[in-house]
């Protein structure tokens, strides 16, 4: 696709299914949660990103005049066939049976209750933020993380008269922090992938920026847990053998291991740790994991829909645009990495979906990386990091949506809890400035 970027000339109207998208997307999503919203209704899932997307490609299709059907579909076909591309639907297939063989065989919660049988009741809040670390990193999802710890987060809160909102908030910080820097996250693989980056090196240089945002939070909760009087955690059941598979695959992704083989031993290790504790039966074991790929395939369907109408964006002129406007104010190198991370933040504002926010503004995100001569690693990392950072406020993102729900609070008062992403935001103007 480059050959067709240096043909073309910026052309601000080919953004047009992109606006179409937010409108249908945000526009529904803020009115069936803010206006006419129902009990137990995540107003920003009443309509799928699914459709939203197939709308604006519609209308990608329309608007380019200048080819023939077929001509538009090879370039959508160029586009979706990019080995990027293909290489993250693989993976996405395999990290979906991995997330629904853990879950089935009861890793997350056996984790979770080891590590809190070892925290000191004083350090509940502090114990609770590193945990969710722990298991974010390891099962690859935030979602799945605060599904897991929200409910443990509410009894630590209930016995030992603590903040319900700072005990759920401290949580999806963590899990915002493992999300951000799993190997087997759809983040991670998504913003590595469009860049052609090792997951290894994204890795080495996103942990530089999160790691003391993580080390400020966790000083911020014990100075908070010094000051308060220690909790009660309670009594959680937990199988060593269910939990250890999780660390397994969290050392081995450290250790730079292919995540093609890291997901397949995961997977296997899962298997067998639950035949042999009982939690998983052949039959079981199997359904799981159908169901896991299954979870992942709107992600996919997406990945897909975004490939192709971001090649009919760029070979009409929307991406020349954007570099357009990103020149007019952005002078330098330091302009071009915070553009990438306004770019990216915008998009997940608007979606509420860190992956698909990342996939909208990678390809973009690459033309300015070349631009300003961003190395790759730091694009990679800036992609995740401040989608993760944007999907982590958002009170109408899932992930805050999913722990409100679970502690029966509205998802805003969790926002003023939220230090990790907050200290985070600080953590990457640092880094773009610095640079």
């Amino acid at each position: 696709m480059e050959h067709i970027q240096n043909e073309v000339k910026p052309n601000g109207r080919a953004l047009l299914p992109i606006v179409l998208f937010l409108v249908l997307y945000l526009g529904n999503g803020i009115y069936f949660e803010y206006i006419a919203g129902e009990e137990g209704q995540m107003g920003f899932y009443v309509v799928s990103v699914v459709l939203a997307f197939a709308v604006a490609l519609i209308a990608a299709f329309i608007q380019d005049r200048k080819r023939t059907f077929d001509e538009k579909i090879a370039v959508c076909a160029e586009g979706i066939g990019d080995a990027n591309i293909v290489t993250m639907l693989f993976i996405f297939i395999l990290a979906g049976a991995f997330s629904g063989i853990a879950g089935e065989a009861g890793g997350a919660y056996s984790t979770a209750n080891l590590l809190l049988s070892i925290i000191p009741g004083r350090f509940a809040v502090a114990g609770l933020f590193v945990i969710s670390c722990l298991i974010s990193m390891a099962m690859g999802t935030s979602v799945g993380t605060i599904s897991v710890l929200a409910p443990i987060a509410c009894a630590v809160s209930a016995n030992g008269n603590l903040p319900l909102a700072l005990c759920v908030g401290v949580v999806v910080g963590g899990s915002m922090f493992g999300d951000n820097l799993s190997f087997i996250s759809d983040t991670t693989i998504a913003a590595t992938r469009t860049q052609g980056v090792e997951m290894k090196d994204k890795f080495r240089t996103n942990i530089r920026i999160a790691l003391p945002a993580a080390i400020i939070t966790l000083l911020i909760l014990l100075g908070y847990s010094l000051m308060h009087s220690g909790a009660v955690i309670g009594s959680f059941s937990f199988s060593i053998l269910q939990a250890l598979p999780y660390f397994i695959v969290l050392i081995l992704s450290i250790l730079g291991i292919n995540v093609f083989a890291v997901l397949i031993a995961g997977c296997l290790l899962f298997v067998l740790a639950g035949i042999l504790t009982g939690s998983l039966t052949y039959a079981s074991a199997l359904a799981s994991m159908g169901s896991g790929i299954s979870g992942m395939y709107e992600t996919m369907i997406v990945t897909i829909l975004v490939a192709s109408i971001s090649a009919l964006m760029k070979a009409n002129g929307g991406f020349a645009a954007i570099l357009a406007l990103i020149r007019r104010k952005a002078k330098s190198k330091k302009g071009g990495m915070a553009g990438i991370g306004f770019l990216t933040a915008f998009m997940d504002l608007a979606t509420a979906n860190n992956t698909v926010a990342i996939v909208i503004a990678a390809p973009i995100a690459k033309e300015i990386s070349s631009e300003y001569s961003v190395d790759p690693k730091m694009t990679a990392s800036l992609l995740d990091i401040c989608s993760c950072i944007m999907q982590g406020i958002i009170p109408y993102g899932a992930q805050l949506l999913i722990a409100s729900n679970i502690a029966g609070i509205s998802s805003f008062s969790l926002i003023p809890c939220l230090i990790y992403p907050f200290v985070l935001l600080i953590s990457v103007v640092i880094t773009v400035i610095t640079e």
